[in-house]
């Protein structure tokens, strides 16, 4: 299996999206968090699931409802790890 780790950037991702969420649907803010996190654990058995943007990079669709969220990775095969760098809503315009 391999090792999962969030870069700072993603992790300031999830934090602004639950910071919205609590604003706007408190219920679904934690919801959310656990939605995301356990699809990227998926990666651990699975690093190759996520469609391909290039040769390192890969996203990952993590659906809920008419819409859904997206995380960003790659795979460092020789380390066995995968590097969740960003991830943002379906409907946000790309990756900050």
């Amino acid at each position: 299996m391999a090792q999962l780790v969030y870069v700072e950037q993603a992790l300031l991702d999830l934090e602004r999206m639950c910071d919205f969420l609590v604003e706007t649907e408190l219920a679904a803010a934690e919801e959310t968090i656990h939605l995301i996190t356990d699809a990227v654990m998926v990666l651990d058995r699975h690093p190759y699931i996520g469609r391909m943007l290039d040769e390192d990079l890969r996203e990952l669709i993590i659906s809920r409802g008419k819409s859904g969220y997206v995380a960003l990775y790659s795979f460092e095969e020789i380390e066995d790890t995968i590097l969740i760098l960003a991830v943002r809503h379906q409907r946000e315009a790309g990756y900050s």
